[in-house]
């Protein structure tokens, strides 16, 4: 992504670990649909650990709106904890995926 493409400001990377009750719930696929609806990039997976790793990439708001879901009532399953990390975007996703 570049910033012709998100001319209200600068696309970021969200990296974020979400422990609790989050695999075999349905998790991975409402991230996808969430992320896809705000008009992100990245990818969604499950780790070895029981947790759900998100790497979202797009402009604050959006990322903002992607938090928000993450920490949020209509996220499934029970979210204990979401550990997020910001940084500059890579542009390497296309769109957004789920593993």
């Amino acid at each position: 992504m570049n910033e012709q493409e998100h001319p209200e400001g600068t696309a970021r990377r969200l990296t974020a670990r979400i422990t609790g009750e989050v695999q075999g719930v349905g998790f991975r696929y409402r991230t996808l649909r969430q992320a896809v609806r705000l008009g992100l990039t990245g990818v969604v997976s499950n780790a070895a650990d029981g947790s759900v790793h998100v790497v979202a990439e797009g402009r604050e708001p959006a990322l903002d709106g992607l938090r928000e879901f993450l920490r949020g009532p209509k996220a499934p399953g029970v979210v204990a904890d979401v550990e997020e990390s910001f940084s500059p975007a890579t542009g390497e996703f296309r769109e957004f995926s789920a593993e």
